[in-house]
């Protein structure tokens, strides 16, 4: 049971950001459905097998806290952990009235939804094989160690800064998918602001002079929304 993978009902009207997070959630191992709307949401639930559901409030055709209430009709038990924008104390009291085991609000990072989802199935403390080995990547021809912060090529090793390995971490973590820019900016910098924004921007350029060697390594701007660190075969 506990190297099964955790299968997410996952409900956002945001079309954009619902693929970036259902393409991290899955690039880390899970199961996600993604829905746009309350109502598919919804249909899904009642054809399905969930073990927690992950739902944005504000949705059309069926909002959060409706879709929740439909839920706890047939399942009291499932853990529900809602998304919004809002922040208001009346929204938290609401959302927890109605069933709900956590409440996040936006904007969030990957590490931090991927946390609450594992404690509220009382997985936190699990450590699986996937995981460990995130400690070690391969990029193309060089090694990233995570734990060392060393970045190598052909022989060569060149030590990485803090900042410098965990954004090159998530990228490894995301390659080939976007890494959305806000989340990373949150994440690493606690702060999106403008001053933070141009800082990241430095650190990718960095990045992109450290794995010039091998022309199948690219990190390529996705505009408005993040990077992506593609790596050919």
């Amino acid at each position: 049971m506990m190297s099964e993978k955790i299968n997410i009902l996952y409900a956002e009207d945001e079309e954009a950001l619902g693929m970036i997070v259902c393409d991290s959630l899955e690039s880390r191992g899970f199961d996600v459905d993604f829905h746009i709307n309350g109502k598919s949401a919804l249909d899904a639930y009642y054809k399905g097998s969930y073990d927690i559901l992950v739902l944005d409030i504000m949705m059309p055709k069926l909002d959060g806290f409706t879709l929740a209430r439909e839920v706890r009709k047939t399942d009291k038990n499932v853990p529900i952990i809602f998304l919004t924008a809002k922040s208001l104390t009346s929204d938290v009291v609401e959302g927890f009235e109605l069933g709900g085991n956590d409440y996040l609000k936006k904007p969030f990072s990957m590490e931090e939804l991927i946390v609450r989802v594992k404690a509220l199935l009382g997985r936190s403390a699990i450590t699986d094989e996937s995981e460990m080995k995130e400690t070690h990547h391969e990029i193309g021809l060089y090694k990233f160690d995570t734990t060392s912060q060393m970045l190598a090529y052909n022989g060569d090793e060149r030590q990485l800064t803090h900042r410098e390995s965990e954004l090159l971490r998530l990228l490894c973590e995301n390659k080939n998918q976007v890494l959305d820019r806000k989340a990373t900016l949150l994440d690493l910098w606690d702060d999106d602001n403008f001053f933070n924004a141009r800082s990241m921007d430095v650190f990718i350029t960095k990045l992109r002079k450290y794995l010039k060697e091998d022309p199948n390594v690219q990190i390529i701007n996705i505009r408005t929304v993040g990077y992506k660190m593609i790596i050919k075969d």
